[in-house]
């Protein structure tokens, strides 16, 4: 948590703010790769693409 609170804290004081949503699609894209690669959910989520 430490981390993502100074990630927070860095892009507010350099007025980076254009870097969160950048930063969120990267979060998503890696939480679907593992949901993909280990769960019986993989099927499902390969026809989305």
């Amino acid at each position: 948590m430490e981390f993502l609170k100074e990630l927070f804290l860095f892009l507010r004081m350099r007025k980076k703010f254009w870097l969160l949503p950048l930063i969120i699609i990267l979060l998503l894209m890696a939480v679907l790769i593992v949901l993909t690669s280990v769960s019986a959910l993989a099927p499902f989520i390969y026809s989305l693409y």
